[in-house]
């Protein structure tokens, strides 16, 4: 059986051989902002808002994505296109991953009146 998690696991190990702390330290010197915050921010916004996580990974995830339908169509084959849509397939489902017991929006947990509250 084929380990789904292959391309996911060889990118994982590309992006944390760079050291991104430089830049959010940088950020926090510039704005203010604690280290700790801004590292929980990114965090989040990534895993919990696919939308946004989309758009903001526009430069390397659309890229990958236009290369997977670039070569199908270069190629001409079925078994091309039937190729780039599984890569695709897998690329817009790990994108959509749930996020477990996290509001789709966190920053409507600090606005919404909770149950006990509105009594």
């Amino acid at each position: 059986m084929p380990d789904v998690h292959a391309k996911f696991r060889t990118e994982v190990a590309c992006y944390t051989a760079a050291d991104p702390y430089p830049t959010i330290k940088n950020l926090s010197e510039l704005t203010g902002i604690p280290v700790e915050q801004l590292i929980r921010y990114v965090l989040v916004k990534y895993a919990a808002s696919a939308s946004d996580a989309l758009l903001s990974m526009d430069p390397i995830v659309f890229r990958k994505m236009r290369e997977q339908i670039a070569r199908a169509e270069q190629e001409g084959t079925s078994e091309a296109k039937l190729a780039a849509y599984e890569a695709l397939r897998q690329m817009v489902s790990w994108l959509g991953m749930p996020v477990e017991e996290f509001p789709t929006n966190p920053a409507r947990r600090h606005h919404e009146p909770s149950p006990s509250s509105r009594e």
